[in-house]
């Protein structure tokens, strides 16, 4: 399978090329290319360490890279204009422990020329009641919310998310979604780093997987599986006695196994359709039946050789 090779995509409002960032001897970032479009939510997927915020950082102008080129809507990083351009909320989003969310808000908003009303997107991130606590008392998943405020209240074309999710409860995590969808909604464009699967593969238009500093596979979830299995496995328990040889006839079937007392039959095109079918033909019910497809996790594994630990 051929790696990408960094090409620019049209209307791109982010483009990088041949990215490389080192730390003395180790190169963190080696020759990462992608470029993001305007208006969809583009994740890049990788482990810990892989070189995620690193590649993140340096299009924010944050760390200046060894090599490469990284433009954001044709500007430099460093470009104090980007600064209007884009807003990130990053990995680790403290704030003073005495400082309200009604302050934190009214302070970042000074920061822009044409902010938004910053009123209206605490009401957006349902943090109406929250605007004279400190930041010191708010819930993880209300520091969240107010990360993404001020990530927005600059009125950004880009929104760069970095491990938004990380330490949320599973409820949280999925009230977080909701509201990136929002802002996508808003005709914001999000760049967003995560090491959540379900994220990606919920979320993300397109997703750039990075190991060890490099991009591995760039498509839209669904590409990904698909390149590396795009097979479906139908599970169950036949009520009777089946010679696998009747299924394996099947021009749909590449491969019929026992799994435990179940049947595990994978194949691509209408399997589920012939498989039945069969069945039918032969007297027998499926008792249990389930449809399982690849996952992105399965593309991941396929891809790097190992699960990503979280």
């Amino acid at each position: 399978m051929p790696v990408p090779t960094g090409r620019l995509v049209d209307m791109a409002i982010i483009e990088v090329e041949g990215l490389v960032k080192r730390y003395g001897d180790h190169t963190a970032v080696d020759g990462v290319g992608f470029g993001v479009d305007e208006g969809e939510i583009f994740g890049i997927l990788g482990p810990n360490g892989a070189g995620k915020t690193t590649t993140v950082e340096c299009i924010e102008g944050l760390r200046t890279p060894d090599a490469g080129r990284i433009s954001v809507a044709g500007l430099h990083p460093r470009d104090p204009e980007v600064r209007e351009l884009l807003g990130a909320q990053l990995q680790e989003s403290e704030q003073p422990d005495k400082l309200t969310v009604g302050e934190a808000m009214q302070l970042y908003s000074s920061f822009y020329r044409r902010p938004a009303d910053w009123r209206e997107l605490v009401h957006t991130l349902k943090l109406d009641d929250k605007t004279d606590t400190q930041f010191r008392r708010l819930s993880g998943g209300q520091k969240q919310r107010l990360s993404i405020a001020l990530a927005l209240v600059g009125n950004p074309r880009v929104a760069v998310l970095d491990e938004l999710t990380t330490g949320l409860d599973p409820q949280a995590r999925r009230d977080a979604w909701g509201l990136i969808e929002a802002i996508r909604d808003r005709g914001v464009t999000i760049l967003m780093v995560t090491h959540f699967m379900e994220e990606a593969e919920r979320l993300c238009d397109r997703i750039a997987v990075i190991d060890t500093g490099r991009v591995v596979a760039l498509d839209t979830p669904a590409g990904l599986v698909a390149r590396v299995d795009d097979r479906q496995r139908v599970r169950f328990r036949p009520s009777a006695a089946l010679d696998p040889a009747v299924l394996t006839a099947l021009p749909e079937v590449d491969d019929v196994r026992q799994a435990g007392g179940q049947l595990v039959v994978t194949g691509t095109g209408n399997l589920l359709l012939a498989v039945t079918a069969t069945l039918a033909a032969q007297g027998i019910t499926a008792a249990g039946l389930r449809v399982e497809q690849a996952s992105l996790d399965d593309a991941f594994v396929a891809l790097t050789g190992r699960p990503i630990e979280v």
